[in-house]
């Protein structure tokens, strides 16, 4: 780039002169910028619409999936008995009684100060769990601290924990080795036998429980239930854990102490207020999407001093592919559905502005009356719904997301023009400095003859009329 001193030798101030005329020069550029900047902003709406679009369509997808409205609760007689019903659940009773909970095995051996050895080395551990698979446990050392990480590491049936079993006679400490099975319930029933898995086989092993001071805490049991108690119909019910999972399809019950030894009905209903949250939901996603498009299609008419009226749009105003999808959703919540019945019925009404409102207790009572079709009907409406809002917003095909690639590719293009006009105003600037300095050059060199003039003028002798 050419180096000017700002007029050095005219005194002219050339970097205004120079940056003036560049402004003049940039204005295409500007146009430019000003037209990338638009499309920007457009692709924010743009983008903020498809969010919207998107998650009305995985709402929708919810509440139309199959059985997603057969939403029911279930209610039980005795406290520490709880129960859950789901989607597959029907409404209706039975009574329960259950007779006791799960337990998880928990065994702890004799006070040890060491693990015992065996030819030298630390005897091997071996449990065995309820299908009798052996695993053996061999510990680095006769360190009970040793003998638990073994334990843990081993992938067996239990785990261990070492636990403070005072001191022996001499003061030194004891600690018992504390096993507890990996599963609940009878299923997670073991042994622990101080010997070989062929020892064990051979009935030559020690059985750990059976040294003096030994004890199984808790044995392994499965959690039991009686449906239909005291009949001659009556039915055990048994669990690994203390939760009794579809005891009846689609009911679960878990049971707590408080609630052991009580006959228990248990009482299924339909839960309304679960299926009339997911309605309102879904309106108030749909009203969130339309509010939205609303907004920035919306014209705005202003009054000015002089009583003319001027009219301005949104970013979005004139499109008709967003006015189309706003369309789409509209008809796709007020359309009827395809057994004749209006939306409004269930409580889905369409107002003035365009967007909709929900009642609740018009909900409430088709449910009553219908609840089949009445849930039916809310699906269809969901499935109309998230088919709309889909076709907007599918990361690929959505109309939104191609008007945001469109608007990408816009945008990318501008940059690419911008980016040739930086190039070309560097070279502009470079020659239009060029032609200042020559000049300013020229300025200083007729200024330096016009003070060589002077001077040499000045010098002339000065004759008057009596000069002879």
């Amino acid at each position: 780039m050419a180096v000017s001193v700002n007029g050095l030798g005219s005194g002219l101030d050339i970097t205004s002169i120079v940056n003036s005329l560049m402004a003049v020069e940039a204005l295409p550029q500007q146009q430019l910028k000003q037209a990338q900047s638009q499309q920007q902003s457009l692709m924010t709406v743009l983008r903020g619409l498809n969010t919207k679009a998107a998650a009305l369509a995985t709402l929708g997808g919810k509440v139309a999936a199959p059985n997603a409205l057969n939403l029911l609760s279930a209610a039980s007689s005795t406290t520490g008995i709880t129960a859950r019903a789901g989607t597959t659940a029907t409404a209706g009773t039975f009574d329960l009684t259950v007779t006791q909970l799960a337990r998880t095995q928990v065994d702890v051996t004799a006070p040890l100060g060491a693990w015992p050895t065996a030819g030298g080395s630390p005897a091997t551990l071996t449990l065995v769990d309820a299908s009798g698979a052996s695993t053996e446990v061999t510990p680095a050392s006769t360190s009970i601290d040793d003998v638990v990480a073994a334990v843990n590491s081993s992938g067996g049936p239990a785990r261990a924990l070492k636990v403070a079993a005072g001191t022996d006679a001499k003061g030194a400490p004891l600690y018992r080795l504390q096993l507890t099975s990996t599963r609940s319930g009878a299923a997670g029933a073991f042994s622990a036998y101080e010997g070989t898995a062929a020892q064990v086989s051979a009935g030559t092993a020690t059985d750990l429980m059976s040294s003096p001071g030994a004890a199984v805490v808790a044995p392994a049991q499965d959690a039991k239930a009686l449906l239909y108690a005291g009949t001659a119909a009556e039915q055990v019910v048994t669990s690994a854990s203390s939760t009794f999972a579809d005891v009846v399809p689609g009911v679960s019950v878990t049971a707590t102490a408080a609630g052991v030894g009580t006959a228990t009905t248990i009482t299924v209903t339909g839960d309304n207020a679960g299926i009339a949250k997911q309605a309102n939901d879904l309106i108030t996603s749909v009203n969130d999407l339309l509010g939205a498009i609303g907004a920035a299609t919306k014209v705005t008419t202003t009054s000015g001093s002089s009583g003319v009226s001027a009219a301005t749009g949104g970013l979005l105003t004139g499109d008709v592919t967003v006015r189309a999808i706003a369309a789409a959703v509209t008809d796709a919540a007020y359309r009827p559905m395809s057994n004749g019945r209006s939306p409004s019925e269930i409580g889905i009404v369409i107002q003035r502005d365009g967007t909709f409102s929900f009642d609740q207790d018009k909900l409430t009572a088709a449910l009553a009356a219908d609840p089949t079709g009445t849930r039916s009907a809310l699906a269809e409406i969901a499935g109309r719904v998230t088919t709309a809002a889909t076709n907007a917003s599918a990361p690929a095909s959505g109309t939104i997301t191609q008007l945001i690639a469109g608007r990408q590719s816009m945008s990318d293009d501008l940059g690419t023009r911008i980016a040739s006009w930086d190039q070309r105003l560097a070279d502009r600037r470079t020659a239009v400095l060029a032609m200042y300095n020559a000049m300013d050059t020229a300025l200083g060199t007729l200024k330096s003859q016009q003070s060589w003039l002077t001077s040499q003028i000045a010098g002339l002798p000065t004759f008057s009329q009596n000069t002879k």
